[in-house]
């Protein structure tokens, strides 16, 4: 075979696995384009120079169906995507380009990754046909006046956050699965829905004594230059942030209520780690009368034991962040408290794939009729 020759990888789907170039004796896993194959999926990602970007181009190498149509990153437009992110160099994608010049008639989807308060005009103006996953807070909140109360500005598409579905896959799989809008969750709430939600439907748990002390890398604040997320501001040592009114609040209380069928007040406490990513959401409980941990435990192992992404270790193992490095799991454990009657949930995920990028390809997998698991067979990176 010669050096510029393609090959394609059989798999059991409609369509072929990703190709594979194939130089100097390496092979290289190449990021399937739109033209790969006719069945392909047409994928775009909007603020593709991001982290949450980054990682939905790494999880595409390795998907069977979506290939890569259009890269938008309005302040590196006109630069390839491995001026911007050299880790993607051995993939084949189109150079990064304006929103205001993407042609949208040869895409099927969108993986939107731009900032807070830029994302609503942005959707609304796209065409009707693309299913959207987006990655960031503008359409979470189902209560705009809500949204406006925490994020600080108006909501600029009103009429779009009433058919955006909220994206928690392993909760709200089948409005997920008919939607053309999904609002992806957060990294926080995704770390503490999925622990407490069967928990709260059981009625195992009082809802009105919830404390939770979370932790999250660094790159949970995205890539643009800020002063104390410099490496001499964020090195040996820890600091709490965003002190009862980190913005993931209303969202998580939003959907524990849901669960409840009333109002959940939690008393939610973030704190910044010196490390990359990972996240871990220590939850502090009282539980229900004549209820222990083992009831509590069973209960989530009812409900996750046909799951995937949501796992729950075995009797006594602690979570760690590095089990999930660069995974789309959640790992899930509960401990009897010192205190009669309480007890303590850890759950680790990472927060720029089961925190963000993962779950968005999680999500759109079912938008599009694919298995969710789709693109997403990664296992932590240790050590």
């Amino acid at each position: 075979m010669s050096s510029t020759s393609f090959t394609s990888v059989s798999f059991n789907t409609a369509s072929s696995w990703n190709l594979k170039r194939r130089e100097g004796g390496k092979a290289y896993v190449r990021c399937g384009s739109a033209a790969s194959s006719e069945n392909t999926v047409r994928v775009g990602v909007l603020g593709a120079s991001g982290y949450t970007g980054s990682e939905v181009l790494r999880l595409l190498a390795n998907h069977p169906q979506f290939g890569v149509a259009l890269l938008t990153a309005d302040r590196k437009a006109g630069q390839p995507i491995a001026s911007v992110f050299p880790h993607l160099a051995t993939q084949k994608l189109p150079d990064l380009i304006a929103v205001k010049d993407a042609d949208f008639s040869h895409v099927d989807a969108v993986f939107c990754c731009l900032p807070h308060g830029t994302t609503q005009e942005i959707i609304r103006g796209l065409p009707n046909h693309l299913k959207i996953v987006d990655l960031s807070a503008d359409f979470r909140l189902r209560d705009i006046s809500e949204y406006e109360e925490w994020y600080g500005q108006p909501h600029r598409a009103p009429e779009l956050q009433k058919e955006a579905i909220y994206g928690l896959t392993e909760i709200l799989r089948e409005e997920i699965r008919n939607a053309r809008l999904v609002a992806n969750p957060g990294c926080y709430p995704t770390s503490i829905q999925i622990p407490l939600v069967p928990l709260i439907k059981a009625k195992l748990i009082d809802i009105k004594n919830i404390i939770i002390d979370a932790k999250s890398g660094v790159s949970g604040a995205g890539r643009s230059v800020k002063e104390n997320l410099l490496y001499t501001e964020v090195a040996e040592g820890i600091n709490s942030y965003g002190v009862t009114r980190h913005r993931h609040v209303p969202e998580t209380e939003q959907g524990l209520s849901d669960a409840a069928h009333s109002k959940v007040t939690i008393s939610f406490t973030p704190h910044l780690m010196p490390m990359i990513r990972g996240m871990q959401s220590t939850i502090y409980v009282e539980m229900a009368p004549g209820v222990s941990t083992e009831d509590l435990y069973q209960q989530l192992k009812r409900s996750y034991e046909n799951e995937e992404f949501a796992v729950l270790l075995g009797n006594g193992v602690v979570p760690r962040t590095h089990s999930v490095r660069g995974t789309n799991y959640c790992l899930i454990n509960v401990f009897p408290d010192r205190i009669p009657g309480r007890a303590i949930i850890i759950s680790v995920i990472d927060n720029l794939v089961k925190g963000a990028s993962g779950q968005a390809l999680q999500n759109l997998n079912l938008m599009m009729g694919f298995p969710e698991n789709l693109g997403l067979h990664y296992q932590s990176l240790f050590p």
